[in-house]
């Protein structure tokens, strides 16, 4: 009998109750797609910061004793996803935890949620900006937006870019460690563009029709499904395409239902379809 005879993704992240976002978001999303979802709670929040008020706690004190029983448990992870961290000491646990955890070919994918429209989070520090290269620089698998990849390479932000220069800054990120890199939500008119590459393979630009505005937690549902899909054995063009067509239709929907923009995606009334 052993922990590890069913595929476990560690999700590296902060709880939300209300929302619809981070853990809360990856717990469903990644247990639709037949994997275990283990929580790393890093800041527990009643609904998120996106809301006039909200009540938090920092989980960080907690998350040595919390992991040092997964170690006494033996557990390992087919993979590990990271998610919004609020300080060096959360990265270096994160980091620290991949070194522990991780089984032999598990796919490591870091969501670097540091900021958006060529601004970083009001939240997040220019220092811990630039410290976030060292978990970069663990992962097989990335998936900034255009901001975030512009971050991580010290490039100077512009709302457009052409595929030569999305090429060139996914080719410096690749040189830190991921050999897969998408940077998701380009905006091309009416479509979403999704570049794709991948060390060694051509790049290619995947798209999809705008579905409606930015809401809450759809980075979240995006990359759940991309690291879900990674311990699955999917084709990671074809998991961006997956990710983005389960994203929009899940926008359509929510938009159909007046939800407001800070209650996220309305994602449950597709799980099953996952």
């Amino acid at each position: 009998m052993s922990h590890n005879n069913q595929k476990k993704i560690a999700v590296i992240n902060d709880f939300c109750g209300f929302g619809r976002c981070s853990v809360s978001v990856s717990l469903p999303v990644i247990s639709a797609m037949k994997i275990q979802c283990c929580p790393v709670p890093t800041v527990i929040f009643s609904n998120h910061t996106g809301f006039e008020s909200f009540y938090y706690t920092d989980f960080t004190s907690h998350l040595e004793a919390y992991i040092a029983e997964w170690e006494k448990l033996g557990l390992r992870f087919d993979g590990i996803l990271t998610g919004f961290f609020g300080s060096r000491k959360q990265v270096d646990i994160a980091r620290s935890f991949i070194g522990r955890f991780r089984a032999e070919r598990a796919a490591v994918t870091v969501d670097p949620v540091m900021g958006d429209y060529g601004r970083l989070y009001p939240t997040y520090s220019e220092h811990l900006a630039e410290y976030m290269s060292s978990l970069v620089g663990l992962a097989d698998i990335l998936t900034p937006n255009l901001t975030e990849a512009c971050i991580l390479t010290g490039t100077e932000y512009r709302e457009s870019m052409r595929e030569t220069e999305l090429q060139g800054l996914c080719e410096k990120i690749s040189a830190m460690g991921p050999g897969k890199i998408v940077i998701s939500g380009l905006e091309l008119g009416d479509e979403l563009g999704n570049f794709v590459f991948e060390r060694g393979k051509p790049s290619r630009m995947v798209t999809e029709h705008r579905a409606g505005p930015y809401r809450s937690g759809t980075g979240d549902v995006y990359a759940s499904i991309i690291a879900a899909d990674a311990v699955n054995g999917v084709d990671f063009s074809e998991s961006v395409r997956h990710a983005s067509r389960f994203v929009a239709k899940c926008i359509r929907r929510t938009e159909e239902l007046r939800i407001p923009r800070t209650d996220g995606i309305c994602f449950e009334e597709f799980l099953k379809e996952l």
